[in-house]
């Protein structure tokens, strides 16, 4: 008589059918939960969806369920009851998530919601397939960081220090072709025509999208960790170098045929080009690698085409484990919560308008003078004061800028002169500390920053201050802090940049300027207060910006 092996039994088809619409309410609910509390965030992140530095994150999700989707049969294997019982990590990224998302919206910090945002979706993910799915799904988890915009003050000084080295480069460019060029800041003078290399010309238009590209590139690419990691790295280099070919085929061009070739449909079209251009790049070091391993190209590099059956494959084996429902519930929870309890409306104090402010202040005599749109919208600023002062015992100058902010949030926020002022052309020789005496009612010091900078035979002596909410600060760092801070316990994130400029003719002169710039700070620090209110300043009535921004808007 003989005996036939047992069958190990499988799932159960009444189990898998019974779960499946308890796994499509959880996917619902969490989607849903998700879209209302990061709501703050997921507005801002299409806003910047819409720049050409960020266009490409559109793509990004798409992308991210695709590469899940091949990883689809290994996630449905029934064979780990480990995966099944989740990770109660999970659920405490989901909870920590969610109080990040908090302060993030409490500080008017956007950035935090954001990456609080993919955290949730990490802790999720976590808490559904447990430890082993984490190692199959960190890769497309990781790839959503790319439609993350970069926090504001950082991609200000990513963006002028791409802008200075791609003129550099470009101007090299140019010489080759056995031109005369001369380069001051990123102005291109080529002596009929001058250049400017704008921030559209950074290569920040290439740089996020070429490395979420080369990114996918490294992960769909079959060779080894080293050749996969150079896919990646190399995607900086290249943008940099290629944007910088661009600018001094730019140059050429204006040079022999007029400024026509870097305006309109030529020079978005030559953009396009690039890109395209450091997209075959990256092609051809794959085919190396393909050489190398003795490979053809599409067997080292190509795009698998899952199968739908292992995507149904994975939601019928999928379990709603403890974990995740316990991360469901609590995203419910706080919805619920967010919902239901009112929010605070932001808090804009009261202040007298910039363009009130006395143009006759001591001995000095001013004039305003206007800011073109096309910086008013880079600044995005709430009100502003540019003007000219003089005195009549001194024949040289001191500019004034006041760049006024009723909520410093992404994309509106101060922008620190270090990074500014090179973007002009200046180079700054000297940047250092420096204490003014006798300021203000108390006749206590004042802290600024002292900046000696150059063009061509031009030099100037510049002060700055950040005003925030009766701090001065000297540190765009120390700025963020306290936006962060003042956004959690005051409800407020206004704040203001004060430069003060005057021209020096040369280094004799210096003790001059900084004598004459003293004398206009002490004399129109009493006047700020009015301006640029302190922490103990009052609400504005109603709660919203007024006149101080629909003025400025109007200039």
């Amino acid at each position: 008589m003989s005996s036939s092996p047992p069958v190990e039994p499988g799932p159960r088809a009444g189990t898998v059918q019974g779960n499946l619409p308890m796994i499509l309410a959880i996917i619902a609910v969490a989607g849903v939960t998700i879209a209302l509390l990061f709501s703050f965030g997921i507005e801002w992140m299409l806003k910047a969806w819409e720049t050409p530095e960020y266009n490409h994150g559109y793509m990004i999700p798409p992308v991210a369920f695709y590469l899940v989707w091949l990883r689809a049969r290994a996630l449905a294997d029934p064979g780990d009851q480990l995966a099944r019982r989740g990770a109660w990590l999970g659920f405490g990224l989901v909870a920590l998530a969610l109080v990040v998302n908090i302060l993030g919206e409490m500080s008017a910090v956007v950035t935090i919601s954001e990456y609080a945002m993919i955290l949730v979706i990490w802790g999720l993910a976590l808490a559904a397939t447990g430890y082993r799915g984490m190692r199959l799904l960190w890769v497309p988890l990781l790839y959503l960081a790319f439609m993350i915009p970069l926090p504001n003050f950082i991609e200000t000084r990513l963006t002028t220090g791409l802008m200075l080295l791609s003129s550099e480069i470009g101007v090299a460019v140019i010489r080759l072709a056995g031109l005369t060029v001369f380069l001051e800041g990123n102005v291109i003078d080529l002596g009929t025509y001058q250049l400017q290399v704008a921030e559209a010309c950074s290569g920040m238009r290439y740089l996020f999208p070429l490395m979420s590209f080369g990114f996918l590139c490294a992960v769909l690419f079959r060779g080894r960790w080293w050749q996969r990691t150079i896919l990646f790295v190399a995607t900086v280099p290249l943008t940099i170098l290629m944007n910088s070919v661009r600018i001094g085929i730019i140059g050429i061009l204006v040079n022999y045929f007029g400024i026509e070739q870097a305006e309109g449909f030529i020079h978005d079209f030559e953009g396009w080009v690039v890109f395209m251009a450091c997209v075959g790049v990256l092609f051809i070091i794959v085919w190396i690698f393909a050489r190398m391993e003795k490979r053809r190209f599409l067997e080292i590099f190509g795009l698998d085409i899952p199968d739908v059956a292992d995507l149904g494959l994975l939601v019928r084996n999928a379990r709603p484990t403890r974990p995740v429902l316990a991360a469901t519930g609590l995203l419910v929870v706080v919805t619920i919560a967010s919902l239901t309890v009112p929010r605070q409306a932001p808090v804009y104090p009261e202040r007298a308008n910039l363009a009130s402010l006395p143009l006759k202040i001591g001995d000095w005599s001013g004039r305003e003078e206007p800011l073109e749109k096309v910086y008013l919208d880079v600044l995005q600023v709430s009100d502003y004061l540019m003007a000219q002062f003089s005195r009549p015992t001194d024949p040289a100058p001191v500019g004034l800028w006041i760049a006024y902010y009723d909520s410093q949030t992404q994309g509106a926020a101060v922008h620190s002169p270090k990074a500014c002022l090179p973007g002009g052309g200046w180079q700054i020789t000297s940047l250092t500390e420096h204490t003014i005496e006798g300021v203000g009612p108390d006749g206590g010091p004042l802290r600024v920053n002292r900046v000696e900078i150059g063009l061509g035979e031009q030099r100037q002596l510049v002060y700055y201050w950040f005003a925030q909410r009766g701090r001065n600060l000297t540190s765009e760092y120390l700025v963020k802090w306290y936006i962060f801070q003042d956004g959690l316990t005051l409800n407020r994130t206004d704040g203001a940049l004060v430069r003060i400029t005057t021209p020096i003719t040369d280094t004799t002169d210096m003790q001059a300027g900084d004598a004459r710039l003293e004398a206009f700070v002490r004399d129109i620090d009493p006047k700020l207060a009015y301006y640029l209110p302190g922490e103990a300043a009052r609400p504005r009535a109603g709660g919203a910006p007024g006149l101080a921004a629909a003025s400025s808007a109007s200039r």
